[in-house]
């Protein structure tokens, strides 16, 4: 993991393909890096060669350019100017495809009615390996809003949000899957280029989708969660509590019975409790007065005082945080440690994030944010 508390900024802009020529000239090395390392860290969860896994990249090209040809173009302009080939690039994208369920996290999203600013959150438990080529990147495509993500380098399209005001998490949700079909992440991006909850489950829906995935969000009509599976996009809106909770596991009445048929991914349905319980304060109707979140924590070396944390956003934002350091069942909680449980003991919480698509920023740790501090990233009006 590098040594700075702050992940790399890029800011990009044009058309398609300049939008990812100017990515791949300034996160070359990061590309390729990620490039390299990608079948390793595939196989350390399913066995695949390295042809075997080029071949369902190559047949996801065109899959994917039915969905977005634009989007393609993209990463080809990325391919030329990292100097990697376009195949290798699809690997990175398709990765997911070829092996079970690659993350866990931990994810909420809250706003109206409970008087809060939008927000929505997460802690990425993954591979720690993936640091060294995680970036914060802002594009911004003609014609459509710009966005900002923290994502791995040479993806389409990660965890962030857009100038129309939506914000996304992404967990992963154990499901049937297939080899082939649009990439995940060319879904996100489609989420993206939408400005309303509407349009995000309409971007989705339109894909013919290869593996099954939990995407968090915060829209200007409110929370959401869609659970979505290779044939359905569910979701889930709180019931008008202004709160959705997520882990690794389906909550949608439709789609529960998927669980008996799959492990639970790194004690989901205990870290649901969790989460849920740390959260209660704000959808029994404390809201942003919770006096939870008003309690001194540490942030900075500095002790931030009950009186002044109450009623205000910024209180909120340190009981999210709270609630995100958390180690109940530690190493295996919401807070993730590397452990001895197989073949997932490797995964840690590599960042956590809360995104505030209002005020046009996330703040992210760089590492478990119980000991690391949240850093603000901001996406300005222009470049």
């Amino acid at each position: 993991m590098g040594s700075s508390n702050r992940y790399l900024e890029i800011d990009v802009a044009g058309a398609p393909r300049e939008l990812g020529r100017q990515l791949g000239e300034a996160a070359g090395e990061q590309i390729r890096g990620f490039c390299s390392i990608a079948m390793e860290r595939v196989n350390r969860t399913v066995p695949i060669t390295r042809e075997a896994a080029l071949d369902v990249a190559r047949s996801s090209i065109s899959i994917a350019e039915r969905y977005a040809l634009d989007m393609v173009d993209e990463l080809r302009g990325t391919a030329e100017a990292a100097r990697v080939l376009l195949e290798e690039l699809m690997l990175l994208q398709v990765r997911n495809q070829l092996k079970p369920a690659d993350a866990g996290c931990t994810s909420f999203s809250i706003g109206q009615p409970l008087g809060c600013e939008r927000i929505v959150a997460q802690n990425w438990d993954a591979d720690p390996a993936l640091d060294d080529f995680t970036i914060v990147l802002t594009r911004r495509p003609v014609g459509k809003p710009a966005f900002m993500t923290i994502t791995q380098a040479g993806l389409i399209a990660y965890i962030g949000f857009n100038s129309a005001g939506i914000g996304i998490c992404a967990n992963t949700l154990p499901a049937p899957s297939r080899r082939l079909g649009v990439p995940h992440y060319f879904l996100l991006r489609g989420i993206y280029e939408a400005s309303s909850l509407n349009g995000a489950i309409d971007a989705v829906n339109r894909g013919e989708r290869a593996i099954p995935a939990n995407i968090m969000m915060t829209t200007p009509q409110g929370p959401a969660n869609l659970e979505v599976t290779l044939d359905a996009v569910q979701v889930l809106t709180g019931d008008g509590s202004g709160l959705v909770t997520h882990t690794n596991h389906c909550r949608h009445p439709e789609l529960v019975s998927i669980n008996e048929l799959f492990p639970e991914l790194i004690q989901s349905n205990a870290r649901q409790a969790r989460i849920d319980r740390l959260l209660a304060s704000l959808s029994n109707g404390d809201g942003c007065d919770s006096a939870e979140g008003a309690r001194q924590i540490i942030t900075s070396g500095q002790s931030l005082a009950k009186e002044s944390l109450a009623s205000t956003h910024e209180g909120t934002v340190l009981e999210l945080q709270s609630a995100l350091r958390d180690h109940d069942n530690y190493p295996r909680s919401i807070c993730r440690h590397i452990n001895d449980d197989q073949p997932t003991g490797f995964w840690q919480t590599v960042f956590s994030v809360i995104i505030e698509p209002e005020r046009n920023q996330m703040r992210i740790t760089r590492g478990t944010p119980c000991s690391h501090p949240y850093e603000t990233y901001r996406m300005n009006s222009t470049a």
